[in-house]
């Protein structure tokens, strides 16, 4: 197949995820002021998008808490940086299940389901640009939790983003996930063209092979804008291979720890490192407005 290399890319950068990493590294931000300053200076590196999860400033574990989200939007906004805001609806789909001799009743400590009001009510609070939505049900990583997004959960959310005027990022963790998006597409629960961000090497996912990549690139629509991320150690790899397939680059303390081997990274680091790469394949690191021109987002300020 012929190179189809990007030449105007924007990076994304996720800030903090929602994964226990907070005690692997003192860089993972936890409170709303240090997420917001990770993202300012991550935005100030390059990133043209920071993506949001938010966290218990105390335990670091991931929360859910509006309060939380509207202290990190607020502080970003108002920053000497411009960025655009794109905020995670993951949360709230978690189950998990009993040991495998008794598998129900769930395990009421681990599982979170929620309304899909309730999942994107941050979001209706503070109307970023974006915000993403998983687009499937997977076997993630640990042994009896699924992450869970079934069909009616996702039509449902993917509606009221987009009647909140807040374009859904698609979080591709396979083939079948692109597959079913494109069908939420048909259904009229998202507009198109779609964008989406391919989630490589995140256990059981799709492996970050470079041949599953090409198949999960080939099943993107040509008229989709899609953005691309390896988990761990290829995390910059993976910057290079989504240029040269045409897409995108999300890096970021969410997806990987370490600057090199030993060094524990910073999230600006990872951009500036990203953007490095990206302009010495001869392409362009492009802005957050030239971001929202090219996917048709607007800025606006939340609620009053």
């Amino acid at each position: 197949m012929p190179l189809n290399m990007n030449k105007e890319v924007f990076i994304t950068c996720a800030v903090t995820g929602s994964g226990g990493t907070q005690d692997r590294s003192p860089h993972v931000p936890r409170s709303p002021k240090d997420i917001a300053d990770s993202a300012i200076a991550a935005g100030k590196a390059g990133a043209a998008v920071v993506h949001c999860h938010v966290r218990d400033p105390d335990s670091g574990k991931p929360s859910r808490d509006l309060s939380y989200y509207r202290e990190v939007t607020n502080r970003i906004r108002d920053a000497d940086v411009d960025v655009v805001l794109n905020l995670t609806a993951g949360m709230g789909g978690d189950m998990v299940f009993g040991n495998p001799e008794q598998p129900l009743p769930l395990n009421a400590e681990g599982t979170d389901m929620i309304a899909a009001s309730e999942r994107v009510a941050h979001v209706a609070e503070c109307l970023p640009e974006i915000c993403t939505l998983d687009c499937g049900t997977m076997n993630f990583a640990e042994a009896d939790y699924v992450m869970t997004n079934t069909p009616g959960m996702l039509t449902a959310m993917g509606r009221m983003m987009t009647e909140l005027g807040v374009k859904p990022e698609i979080e591709a963790f396979d083939t079948g996930h692109l597959w079913y998006a494109k069908q939420l597409v048909a259904d009229g629960a998202l507009d198109a063209p779609a964008l989406v961000q391919l989630c490589m090497g995140v256990p059981w996912g799709a492996p970050d092979d470079l041949n599953t990549f090409m198949a999960m690139v080939n099943n993107v629509p040509q008229d989709w804008t899609f953005s691309a991320f390896g988990l761990g150690r290829n995390q910059m790899a993976y910057v290079a291979a989504a240029v040269l397939a045409g897409g995108n680059v999300r890096v970021g303390l969410e997806d990987n720890l370490w600057l090199e081997k030993g060094v524990l990274a910073q999230n600006w680091q990872l951009v500036e490192r990203a953007g490095n790469i990206i302009e010495n394949m001869g392409a362009r690191v492009i802005s957050a407005q030239e971001v929202r021109d090219k996917l048709g987002l607007v800025k606006r300020a939340p609620k009053g």
